[in-house]
């Protein structure tokens, strides 16, 4: 398995285990032949030319910084970006591979229809939003109908009133000069009496003695002058008060009629203000306000319309996509299951069959991940029904099984790092040796590291690293250390005899080498 991975400072466990205040991890990648992640670094104005170094800062207090080409990331940039280099393959995968869900990303990830599946995924979400849309506004029709009704016979109340702005406060005005009629006018004759026709005083004589008196003062002191000045336009403006009342006599009347007229117009009015809640002055503003729901009411019927129509067209939009994803899992399905089959037979397990069930769900029954039920189905021996993993395979089948699953769907991944974190457990001699095999395979077309404590898949390695820990009396530190040759044939004379190695371990050691090689 080839490597390009260097550790900086050993896992994080050393920072805590030595006290140091920050742990350092670099990584750094060859990308000249993954196009997705180069596109993605440009997107993200993080370019660089086919080398990419991806590091994280862990701090005592818990804290932790992402880099990517020593520009300072997001912990999300860094995970979108690691997922597109390194693939992880854990011991505990055949756990998850007991779930439905699993099954189906991983038939998506060997079909290439993750995007796809993503898009069905969209396009139902899509669909569900406006389905819950109208059922809601349909659930409310009835009430809303309802609604409309009244507020239609309410607009069309206070259009028939047809008040102005400004009428409420005339008619006022004018009911209260009608209904003091009488009075007004009498008080109007006083009035006049006092400026102009009391024979005894009035205003206007009144004024022309003192203005004749002035006239006639040959002498007058500045002050008098004033005072004749101020006098002369006091008259004038007497005049024009007379001139006023004549006016007002002139044209005032009592009208009982017209004092019916507006007090049942006020009437009208003020029975409206109390019926609605509001002030008389405020009907107007409160018309606007009715006149405005009802308008948006009755484009509720459009507006169901309208939704019908767009749900309509986003369930012909993800019928297509999902029937298109239908067709491409249902012919990877069975590729995938003779693929995962012939690896089985090679991992020691003849006569056992997979299949990659695809189960068709109704036609009328919408779902985010598509048209069909997967499963993995399995027999282990010939002649037996085919059933789920978690009810045939033992925990050592199960292993190979998940083993076997990795192996073809890291075959088919387009992400150049593969990492195998003991997929080899419960699985030893041959069939362990057939596992290096496998994984020196799948280096062939990238870059595998494998973390096994196997010493028949350590020798089929290209590169060897031994990791290990030193345990002091206030310390502890994680080394990974490459081997050379030599080395190389000790570490596995360990791995296959222990803590003492005789000449036959090594002589063994040095065999599984040569045997791996050729």
């Amino acid at each position: 398995m080839r490597w390009v991975w260097h550790w900086a400072i050993a896992p994080i466990a050393t920072l805590f285990a030595t006290a140091k205040q920050r742990a350092e991890i670099t990584a750094t990648f060859d990308i000249s032949s993954t196009p997705e992640a180069k596109n993605w670094l440009h997107s993200n104005d993080l370019d660089a030319d086919d080398q990419c170094i991806l590091r994280r800062l862990y701090t005592t207090e818990g804290r932790s910084r992402g880099y990517i080409n020593g520009q300072s990331c997001t912990m999300q940039q860094l995970q979108t970006l690691g997922d597109m280099l390194t693939d992880i393959h854990s011991q505990h995968e055949h756990q998850s591979l007991l779930r439905r869900e699993t099954h189906r990303r991983l038939l998506d990830e060997y079909a290439n229809t993750v995007d796809l599946a993503n898009l069905v995924a969209e396009s139902f979400q899509l669909w569900n939003r406006a389905d819950k849309q109208l059922k809601n506004l349909l659930d409310q029709a009835d009430e809303l109908t309802a609604r409309r009704d009244l507020l239609t016979f309410q607009v069309q109340e206070l259009q028939q009133l047809g008040l102005d702005n400004n009428e409420l406060d005339n008619l006022e005005k004018e009911q209260q000069a009608l209904a003091n009629a009488d009075q007004i006018l009498q008080d109007s004759h006083s009035l006049l009496a006092v400026c102009d026709q009391a024979e005894s005083f009035n205003i206007r004589d009144g004024l022309n003695r003192a203005l004749t008196i002035l006239s006639g003062l040959k002498h007058k002191p500045e002050a008098l002058a004033n005072a004749e000045e101020l006098l002369q336009s006091s008259m004038i403006q007497v005049e024009e008060a007379i001139h006023e009342i004549d006016n007002h006599i002139d044209r005032f009347e009592a009208d009982p009629k017209r004092l019916q007229q507006v007090e049942e117009r006020l009437s009208a009015i003020f029975q409206l203000s109390r019926k609605h809640r509001v002030n008389a002055d405020q009907l107007v503003e409160t018309l606007e306000s009715l006149e405005a729901e009802l308008q948006e009411l009755k484009g509720g019927g459009e507006s169901i319309e309208t939704l019908q129509e767009n749900l309509e067209k986003l369930a012909a939009d993800y019928k297509a996509n999902s029937a298109k994803l239908s067709k491409k899992r249902v012919k990877s399905a069975a590729v995938m299951a003779d693929e995962i089959n012939q690896q089985l037979q090679l991992l020691s397990m003849q006569g056992a069959e997979l299949v990659v069930a695809t189960s068709p769900v109704g036609e009328s029954e919408f779902r985010g991940t598509g048209n069909e039920d997967i499963e993995f189905l399995i027999a282990t021996n010939p002649g037996q029904p085919h059933k789920p993993l978690q009810k045939i395979a033992s925990g050592g089948e199960l292993s190979r099984v998940s083993l076997a699953i990795q192996v073809v769907a890291a075959a088919h991944s387009e992400i150049p790092t593969l990492v195998f974190d003991e997929v080899d457990v419960g699985i030893g001699g041959s069939t362990a040796d057939v596992v290096g095999q496998l994984l020196k395979q799948l280096g062939d077309r990238g870059q595998v590291i494998s973390v096994t404590h196997q010493p028949q898949v350590a020798a089929h390695a290209h590169h060897h690293y031994r990791a290990s820990k030193v345990v002091e009396t206030n310390s502890a530190e994680s080394l990974m250390t490459p081997l050379d040759d030599q080395q190389r044939v000790e570490e596995l004379a360990r791995m296959l005899g222990g803590a003492k190695v005789t000449d036959q371990t090594l002589s063994h050691a040095s065999e599984l080498l040569k045997l791996a090689s050729a």
